[in-house]
């Protein structure tokens, strides 16, 4: 089928008039209504009708605009991928990432990426760390930063840095002025928590139970800022990930950070990317440039 027809009738379809499709594409309007014809013929049915001064989809008409947009998407993105391998300066780089890592590592990265390919285009989707492999399998992002250490063998991670991961206290805690702390000399505080079944929750339970306690759990939210809301104003004290330079700071009520000195409280950031699809060029160049800033040892500080 001509493509041309198919992409006007789309735009028939979702209410373009005749004359505006031929203005735009600089076709006659017969040129369009003729190819619009020819495309009812070969579907073997009308797709459209005549109502008043508008033409609208028939039923048949409804049910082939549905496989037509997703053809037509499809196509379209083969084109773009083609358009990218031809001129990795222009295309687009699809960049999944854990939310935590939004304030400071990420913004760190694309901005100095910019600097040099400043037409390369972000398509950034922020994940729930539990669920930052499934973006990768479904092929909806052609990189992945995250803390999440896939088993899967199809995809490939490069370690980028070990991020260490505080004990937040409101300012009014015991230990606020200290520097640092033994996660068990906070057994009997209450904690806020993630919610379980994410990766930092996990990594909170795990720390204090090599602490040697089961924390009391105050409440529970669904992210950091909602965590850190509730140190802040002294409903218990929370683990969450030490923030690298240039992230912006808690807020307007005061947190206070303290290193954990009596279990290993880490975690490791990695860049992931599926092992059996070729990355488009664009892509290709961002994970270049974030392997050689860490080679170079350019990533932002995580001490606080």
């Amino acid at each position: 089928m001509d493509t041309d027809a198919l992409r006007w009738f789309q735009q028939v379809a979702d209410g373009v008039t005749v004359t505006e499709v031929s203005e735009v594409d600089g076709v006659s309007q017969p040129g369009v209504s003729r190819a619009l014809a020819r495309l009812e013929r070969e579907v073997g049915t009308p797709l459209l009708r005549r109502s008043g001064r508008v033409l609208r989809m028939t039923q048949a008409g409804s049910a082939f605009k549905r496989h037509v947009d997703a053809l037509l998407h499809q196509l379209d993105d083969g084109l773009a991928a083609v358009n990218q391998l031809v001129d990795p300066e222009t295309g687009a780089v699809r960049l999944a990432f854990q939310t935590s890592l939004g304030t400071w590592l990420i913004p760190d990265l694309v901005r100095s990426f910019w600097a040099e390919h400043p037409q390369v285009r972000f398509e950034l989707t922020q994940v729930r760390d539990e669920l930052v492999d499934s973006v990768l399998d479904r092929g909806e992002a052609d990189l992945v930063i995250s803390t999440l250490r896939s088993a899967d063998p199809a995809a490939r991670r490069q370690r980028l840095l070990d991020e260490p991961l505080r004990l937040a206290v409101p300012a009014n805690h015991r230990m606020a002025h200290a520097a640092e702390i033994r996660l068990a000399d906070a057994a009997e505080d209450r904690f806020v928590m993630v919610r379980p079944g994410s990766l930092l929750r996990q990594a909170c339970d795990d720390l204090c139970r090599a602490a040697g306690f089961q924390p009391e759990v105050s409440f529970e939210g669904d992210d950091l800022t909602t965590v850190l809301g509730f140190v802040a104003v002294g409903l218990g004290v929370a683990v969450v990930p030490a923030a690298g330079e240039g992230s912006p700071g808690p807020g307007a009520a005061p947190v206070r950070y303290l290193r954990i000195t009596d279990v290993p409280a880490t975690r490791e950031i990695g860049l992931a990317w599926a092992a059996d699809g070729r990355l488009l060029p664009a892509a290709e160049l961002f994970r270049d440039h974030v392997i050689d800033r860490v080679r170079q040892r350019r990533l932002p500080a995580v001490s606080r």
